[in-house]
């Protein structure tokens, strides 16, 4: 019983990731989560008791993978700059992916304050990781660097998710350049 549960979870899960990623969180409903999954409307609410539930446990599962594929590539490069790089790079390489799409339709819509504070968190846990690189590149305020550093990519990434008329790879170079340019204080 608890596997099937579990199972259930997952797919109502996979199913908002997709609805997130094809329609923003306007499409995200209890009816189109149980048509998605084939369970009745009111079998949804056994498993989440609103839509802000549902994001939040998006936000637990899939910022984490997220954040650890950024992780990981920052780890694979070998020095302070290289590990800013991996850091702009990794996460607009993921713009494409349908766990960031679900993310950054949950971090639009309008949220309960215990949604919003878990994606600050997650955000937080994100900038962190390059706080101490760019200490080590000599930039004298490293926690401030490292939010503006996010904010470009954001910007990078809200460019690419508009289609704009720029090459994915040509804002990802543009984002990169200003970053390392930045980057050194």
């Amino acid at each position: 019983m608890a596997e099937h549960r579990s199972m259930q979870r997952a797919a109502l899960l996979d199913a908002a990731r997709s609805l997130l990623s094809e329609g923003g969180t306007e499409a995200l409903t209890f009816p189109a989560l149980a048509e998605r999954t084939g369970l009745a409307r009111s079998s949804v609410y056994e498993y989440f008791r609103s839509r802000a539930a549902v994001v939040e446990e998006l936000c637990e599962v899939d910022f984490p993978l997220w954040a650890a594929e950024v992780a990981a590539a920052m780890e694979l490069a070998g020095t302070p700059e290289a590990k800013v790089e991996a850091y702009v790079r990794r996460q607009l390489a993921l713009v494409g992916d349908r766990r960031h799409r679900a993310v950054v339709a949950i971090s639009a819509s309008e949220l309960d304050a215990g949604a919003r504070e878990k994606i600050r968190a997650a955000h937080g846990e994100l900038v962190a990781m390059i706080v101490e690189a760019l200490g080590e590149l000599g930039h004298a305020q490293p926690r401030l660097a490292a939010m503006l550093v996010q904010g470009v990519v954001d910007a990078a990434v809200r460019r690419i998710e508009l289609g704009a008329a720029e090459d994915p790879a040509a804002v990802t170079d543009a984002a990169v350049a200003m970053v390392l340019r930045g980057a050194r204080g």
